[in-house]
């Protein structure tokens, strides 16, 4: 008789959401299941939800009613939803009353839990449907089955205090909480030692990591550089990085350590003074540029990227035309331009002047096309420059032939075969068509 059990995770939004799914997986794992692509072999199916935008809960709904069937047809299949979307008020008892089926509720600060949960399910036939308000203190040792290749996700906060007025998360994630750094660097040695080659440092806002120590050495900037001296060969990221709490000491701990990745996501939302207040993003047009300029100054090869909201409530088109000429000015790599979502429970949803879909869908669009102009001018100028590059495998339309990726995310096609796997090399590139790349080995 088959006894193999398998479980299946179904997840939207960040890579905060990705990681927590890594972890839901490690506990899944520990208790002898297997992944599988197939709900119709699951034994367990986990939704881990967000709700950043309108869109993504229909979305989660949506897939959540889609189980009913698998349930009607295996009355021991464990349904279970988690993340952002559970944390909202309402929630549960939306799923109690709507979606019966499901067996297990939980929210963003009891995630840990969800092993005890699925015990209770199995042993108990018990139903679990917990909300933690908040988290009461960092969970560490949490068992984790990492899905990202060769990056592997640290978290070192969570939970967010910005309330910007636009944005659900600190309602859903919580109070900004950081881990000990001791914490973090002996996650990351592990790791290491265990052949990942990037390790991606997450919080809302990393950049206000350890503000809620009362030790001020505990800084994002001196954490970062610990990460990286860390022995091995591998590259930190880092993400989301909030403009009001950037420092000197991050940029020169970018710029002066080889280890740390020149790829730097610095979120702006709008180049509109107006709407930046309106946003509570706590900081002005010419104190974003003065840090662009900055990076610039002492990181030449940086690669600049970030995230605009098109259409937040009272957005005129001469706000829209000062974002345009934040664009131009900047030259980003590569932008993130979202619509605003009305999101229940944030201050802008109470906001007069609301934008219609049309014109928001216009303003996105037009934006778009003017960073696709910029980002093929940027691809060009990589010819003859050398580059980093980490070798990840062969390329799919010839075996022959291997592939890797620049410390900014772009694939680079190789000429010549005398790789190894996971490992880093210095590449110049030799040609630049149709926003490809590719390139030899520098002997």
């Amino acid at each position: 008789m088959n006894t193999q059990k398998f479980y299946n995770i179904v997840t939207f939004g960040c890579q905060m959401n990705v990681h927590d799914s890594e972890k839901l997986a490690g506990m899944l794992v520990s208790l002898g299941y297997t992944e599988t692509q197939d709900q119709t072999k699951a034994d367990v199916i986990v939704f881990n939800t967000c709700c950043i935008r309108e869109s993504a809960e229909q979305k989660a709904f949506g897939n959540i009613g889609a189980t009913k069937p698998l349930k009607k047809k295996n009355k021991d299949l464990i349904i279970a939803v988690c993340g952002c979307m559970a944390q909202e008020e309402g929630t549960v008892q939306k799923i109690k009353t709507s979606y019966p089926f499901v067996d297990i509720v939980f929210g963003t600060h009891n995630a840990h839990m969800f092993k005890e949960y699925i015990l209770n399910k199995q042993q108990n036939k018990k139903k679990s449907f917990e909300v933690w308000e908040d988290k009461h203190e960092v969970i560490e040792g949490v068992e984790t089955f990492r899905t990202s290749g060769n990056n592997a996700w640290v978290n070192i906060s969570y939970g967010c205090n910005n309330f910007c007025s636009y944005c659900i998360v600190p309602y859903v994630r919580g109070r900004e909480i950081s881990r000990r750094p001791g914490d973090v660097i002996n996650e990351c040695k592990k790791l290491v030692n265990e052949g990942y080659k990037t390790i991606t440092l997450l919080g809302q806002n990393v950049n206000s990591y350890g503000h809620d120590f009362s030790d001020p050495e505990i800084t994002f900037a001196k954490l970062l550089t610990a990460v990286a001296n860390i022995e091995g060969d591998f590259r930190v990221k880092f993400m989301s990085s909030h403009p009001k709490d950037l420092t000197s000491d991050v940029i020169d701990a970018i710029a002066n350590n080889k280890k740390i990745s020149k790829s730097i996501h610095l979120p702006v939302q709008s180049g509109s003074n107006e709407i930046l207040k309106a946003m509570n993003r706590r900081y002005t047009v010419e104190k974003y540029k003065s840090q662009i300029d900055e990076i610039k100054a002492k990181i030449p090869n940086v690669s600049l990227t970030t995230d605009f909201i098109v259409g937040f409530p009272g957005e005129t088109e001469q706000d829209f035309e000062a974002t345009k000429e934040l664009v131009k000015y900047v030259r980003y790599n590569n932008i993130f331009a979202f619509m605003y979502s009305k999101r229940r429970g944030t201050v802008a949803a109470k906001m007069e002047n609301q934008i219609s879909i049309q014109e928001k869908r216009r303003r996105v669009n037009e934006l778009l096309a003017l960073q696709k102009q910029i980002s093929t001018e940027i691809f060009n100028d990589y010819l003859n420059t050398i580059q980093e590059v980490l070798v990840t495998k062969t390329c799919k339309y010839n075996k022959d032939k291997w592939v890797g990726t620049t410390d900014c995310g772009k694939t680079v096609e190789l000429s010549d075969n005398n790789y190894q796997e996971n490992m880093y090399y210095t590449i110049k590139i030799t040609e630049v068509k149709n926003n490809k790349l590719k390139g030899e080995l520098v002997k």
